[in-house]
């Protein structure tokens, strides 16, 4: 079995807390403190669950608003067709 420079007990289920324990233990990159989070990245970061949440919920919105656009403009070229062949 492989073994891992990084020390710690986390799960495999937790696979964000592992990145950040990897993050922390070998590259010396710690989390901001929420004082230092300004502006959108207070909403917006990888750092706390609700900013993760926050951005998959801004990706699936705008993949849903995209496809709801696409669809409306497809039905209104399919309504013009049949008014000019009518």
């Amino acid at each position: 079995m492989p073994t891992s420079p990084v020390k710690t007990r986390i799960p495999l289920t937790s696979f964000g807390h592992l990145i950040t324990e990897v993050k922390r233990q070998l590259f010396g990159i710690e989390p901001p403190a929420s004082a230092e989070l300004t502006g959108l990245r207070k909403y917006f970061n990888s750092y706390t669950l609700q900013g993760r949440r926050n951005c998959v919920l801004a990706t699936y919105g705008i993949l849903l608003v995209t496809a709801t656009a696409y669809s409306m403009h497809r039905q209104d070229k399919k309504e013009a067709r049949k008014d000019c062949s009518a």
